[in-house]
C-alpha cells in the first residue's frame, strides 16, 4: 500500500507538470493570436491618423508616435512569444508554422520602420490638391512590403495562430483525458489492494475485537463487575487487562465521582446562569452605545451645519444693520436650543429606544415649523445651489395636535435628506393639501430631482443604519438614521410616512416623500385643493 501511494504521488507530479505544460502552451498560442489581432487594430488606427492629418482634421504627432511605439512593442512581444513557442515545441508540422510566423514578423518589423519614416514626412494637403494624390503613395507603404500584401499577410497570420490555438486546446483536452484515466486506474488499483488487506485483517482481528467491544459495551452500561476473558500475550490481551483494571478502579470510585459530579453540576448551572445574564447585559450595553454614537453623528450634523450656514450668510458681504445681526443671532440661539433638545433625545435613546422620545401634545400651527425647517434647509442647500420651492401656509389655519419643535425637526430631516441626495443646481419641491378622501388629514409631499431609490430597496429605507446602493455612491458619509428617526416622529404624532422612487414611472427622476398628519377637527371645513405658490 505504501508503494502504491508513492506511485500515485509520482503520477500526480507527472500529471501536474504535463497539465502545466499544456496550459502554458495554450496561453502562448492565445497571446500570439491576440498579438496579431492587436497589431492589425493598431495599424487601422494609424491609417485613420494619416487620413485626419492629410485633410487637416487633427492628427497629433504624439498620437502617431504612440501608435508606432505600440506596434513596435507588440512585434517585440510577438518575437519573444515565438521564441518561447519554439522552446515548447509549438512549431507545427516540420517547423513550417514557426517559419511562417518568424517570416511574417520580419516583414512586419521592416514595414513598421518604413512606415514610421514615411509618416514622418506626411503633411496636410492644400485645399486645391486632391487627397488621392498623397494617399496612393502612403497606401503602398501601408499595404506592401517586399512585394507582399500586408493585409493578406496579417490575415493569414491570424488564421494560422487561431488554428494553432485550437490545436493546443485539443492537445490540452487530450492530456486531461489521459490524466483522468491514469487517476482512475491508480485509484482502482489502490482500492483493490485496500479491499484485500481489509478482508485479511478483518478475519484475523474479528474475535478479539468482538470480545473487546462486548466488554466495552457492558462497561458503558454500568456493569463494572464484568471482566474481558483475554489472557494471551498479544496487544489485545494487554488492552483487555488495562480495561479490566480500569473497570475495577471505576467501580471503586463510582460513588465518590457521582457525588462530585452532582456538586459540580450545581455550581456550573449557577455560574452559567450568572454569566448568561452578564453577557446579555454587556451585549445590550454595547448595542446601545453603538446606536448612541451613530445617532449622535447623524443628529448633530444637521443643526451644527445650519448654525454654520446662518453665520456664514450673516458675515458674507459688507456691514449690515444691527437688527439684522440680532435676527441672525436669535436664529442661531433657536437652532442651538434645538440642538440641545436633540442631545437630550440622544441621551434618552441610549437608555431605552426611539419610542421614548418626549412629545408635548398641544395645538400647533404647522406654518411656523414648516417655515423654520425650509429656512434652515435653504442654508444647507446653499453650497450646492439647490432651490427650496415651498408655498407659504396660511397662518392660523393648519392646526395639528403635537410638538412644534418635533415637527420642525421632522420637516428638517425630510428636507435635509432631499437636499443631500439632490444634484447641484437642483430643486426640492414642497407641496401640501388636505386629502380629498379624508379631509381630517393633511398630506405634505417633499419631491427632489436627485438620485432616487431603487424599487427593491424601498422596503428597507426605514431600517436603522440602512443606506441604499445609490446613496452610498452619491455620498459616502452617512449613518442611515434620518428616515428611521423621521418615521418614529411621524408615528408619535399619529401620522404616516411613505416613499416613492424612480421605479414609479409617474415620478420620473428623484424621490417623493409623502407625509400624512391628522388635523384638529376645526380644520375639516378648509378647502381640499392643493396649495401651490403664486
Amino acid at each position: 500500500m505504501a508503494a502504491c501511494i508513492i506511485l500515485q504521488g509520482v503520477g500526480a507530479v507527472f500529471a501536474l507538470r504535463e497539465a502545466e505544460r499544456q496550459v502554458v502552451r495554450g496561453r502562448i498560442a492565445s497571446d500570439i493570436h491576440q498579438g496579431f489581432i492587436q497589431l492589425s487594430a493598431t495599424k487601422q488606427h494609424l491609417r485613420a491618423w494619416v487620413t485626419q492629418h492629410k485633410i487637416g482634421a487633427g492628427g497629433n504627432p504624439a498620437a502617431r508616435e504612440a501608435l508606432l511605439e505600440n506596434m513596435q512593442a507588440t512585434l517585440a512581444e510577438l518575437g519573444m512569444l515565438a521564441q518561447t513557442a519554439a522552446k515548447l515545441g509549438m512549431e507545427g508540422t516540420d517547423g513550417a508554422e514557426q517559419n511562417e510566423r518568424l517570416d511574417a514578423l520580419r516583414v512586419l518589423e521592416k514595414n513598421v520602420i518604413t512606415l514610421g519614416d514615411a509618416l514622418g514626412r506626411v503633411k496636410t494637403l492644400p485645399a486645391d490638391i486632391p487627397a488621392q494624390l498623397g494617399w496612393d503613395r502612403l497606401s503602398e507603404v501601408f499595404e506592401k512590403a517586399e512585394g507582399r500584401d500586408l493585409r493578406q499577410l496579417i490575415a493569414q497570420s491570424i488564421v494560422r495562430e487561431s488554428a494553432a490555438m485550437k490545436r493546443e486546446r485539443q492537445a490540452a483536452d487530450a492530456t486531461l483525458d489521459r490524466i483522468r484515466w491514469l487517476w482512475v486506474g491508480m485509484a482502482l488499483s489502490l482500492a483493490l489492494l485496500s479491499l484485500g488487506a481489509t478482508v485479511y485483517f478483518a478475519r484475523a482481528l474479528r474475535r478479539p475485537i468482538d470480545q473487546l467491544v462486548r466488554g466495552a459495551y457492558k462497561l458503558r452500561q454500568g456493569r463494572l463487575q464484568h471482566r474481558i476473558p483475554l489472557d494471551g500475550q498479544d496487544e489485545f490481551s494487554d488492552v483487555a487487562r488495562s480495561m479490566n483494571a480500569m473497570a475495577a478502579a471505576l467501580e471503586k470510585h463510582t460513588q465518590q465521582e457521582t457525588e462530585q459530579r452532582h456538586r459540580l453540576e450545581s455550581e456550573v448551572r449557577e455560574r452559567t446562569s450568572a454569566l448568561h445574564e452578564a453577557n446579555k447585559s454587556l451585549q445590550l450595553t454595547d448595542t446601545r452605545r453603538r446606536q448612541l454614537l451613530a445617532d449622535i453623528s447623524h443628529e448633530l450634523r444637521t443643526p451644527t451645519t445650519a448654525i454654520r450656514g446662518e453665520a456664514e450668510i450673516t458675515l458674507r458681504g459688507g456691514e449690515r444693520p444691527a437688527p439684522e445681526y440680532r435676527e441672525a443671532l436669535q436664529r442661531i440661539v433657536a437652532i442651538s436650543r434645538q440642538l440641545g433638545s436633540v442631545i437630550d433625545d440622544l441621551l434618552a435613546m441610549a437608555r431605552s429606544d426611539m419610542e421614548t422620545l418626549s412629545i408635548v401634545h398641544e395645538a400647533v400651527d404647522l406654518s411656523a415649523p414648516l417655515a423654520d425647517a425650509v429656512f434652515q434647509a435653504g442654508a444647507l442647500g446653499g453650497e450646492k445651489n439647490i432651490t427650496i420651492d415651498c408655498p407659504d401656509m396660511p397662518k392660523d389655519s393648519i392646526w395639528v395636535m403635537g410638538d412644534a419643535q418635533r415637527l420642525s425637526q421632522l420637516f428638517l430631516l425630510l428636507l435635509d435628506n432631499a437636499v443631500r441626495y439632490s444634484h447641484a443646481n437642483g430643486r426640492v419641491t414642497v407641496r401640501w393639501q388636505r386629502m380629498a378622501q379624508d379631509p381630517s388629514r393633511l398630506e405634505l409631499t417633499v419631491t427632489d430631482q436627485g438620485i432616487g431609490i431603487p424599487a427593491e430597496e424601498l422596503h428597507q429605507v426605514f431600517d436603522r443604519h440602512f443606506r441604499g446602493s445609490l446613496a452610498r455612491l452619491h455620498r459616502a458619509a452617512g449613518s442611515g438614521l434620518g428616515l428611521p428617526i423621521a418615521k418614529a416622529l411621524v408615528l408619535a404624532h399619529g401620522g404616516s410616512l411613505t416613499l416613492q422612487s424612480p421605479a414609479d414611472e409617474r415620478l420620473g427622476m428623484g424621490t417623493c416623500v409623502i407625509l400624512q398628519l391628522p388635523l384638529l377637527p376645526h380644520n375639516r371645513t378648509a378647502p381640499q385643493t392643493p396649495h401651490t405658490p403664486a
